[in-house]
């Protein structure tokens, strides 16, 4: 239990220092949005490949509380772990983003001023959080669950460009992101929005799980 929770600690606070890192690691190179935008998208779908695919035999690579709770939900994992993945997702992403503030000078704890706000972003957490539900859980049923190091990150990345929010999808580093005043930053009074989102963008994703299974199973 001690290795999957530090599996998840470090998993999420990797991911966030990417995100948070790259993010402003482009502010300091060029004042060309769609340029920070692409920096950023490829530290992240980069990163996320990697730890998926080296945390995955640990903990399952979840690194993200809606997936944690739909696998308890599942079943196949107990709730005081899920519990404790969730924990350590949280504190894992805060860590991430205070190591990536410090790293480029910034307080440790600087909080965003980034105010995003509006039915078109929570439609876009919606459909980036939905899909990734659907990426990963579709293929566990399909018996592809060997190639999820490439489907998620492809997901994401394609979610960064082509939802209006640049795909957030993950409560844990949604409130992380809050802590990073930078290109990557969330205002926390826009965060509560972010999280209701992506919980239904989450009981969405499985919905079209469920469906497919459904078709799959009764097509016997």
């Amino acid at each position: 239990m001690l290795r999957k929770v530090t599996a998840e600690f470090l998993g999420t606070g990797l991911l966030v220092s990417t995100v948070v890192g790259s993010g402003t690691m482009a502010q300091n190179l060029t004042h060309d949005v769609g340029i920070q935008l692409l920096i950023n998208t490829v530290a992240t779908v980069l990163v996320l490949g990697l730890l998926i695919e080296l945390f995955a035999p640990i903990s399952g690579s979840h690194f993200n509380p809606v997936v944690t709770v739909i696998f308890a939900l599942r079943r196949e994992i107990a709730p005081v772990t899920a519990l404790g993945y969730i924990a350590a997702q949280f504190l894992g992403g805060l860590f991430g983003a205070i190591l990536a503030n410090l790293m480029f000078q910034k307080p440790a704890i600087f909080l965003s001023q980034h105010v995003r706000t509006g039915t078109h972003l929570y439609i876009g957490e919606v459909v980036a959080t939905a899909g990734l539900v659907w990426v990963i859980f579709q293929a566990i049923a399909i018996g592809k669950s060997n190639i999820i190091p490439i489907l998620v990150p492809a997901w994401i990345g394609a979610a960064y460009f082509f939802t209006s929010s640049t795909s957030f999808a993950n409560p844990a580093v949604t409130f992380a992101r809050g802590f990073s005043n930078t290109f990557s930053g969330i205002a926390f009074s826009s965060v509560p929005g972010f999280v209701v989102a992506q919980i239904i963008g989450g009981i969405i994703g499985f919905g079209f799980v469920a469906f497919f299974s459904a078709e799959k199973n009764g097509s016997k």
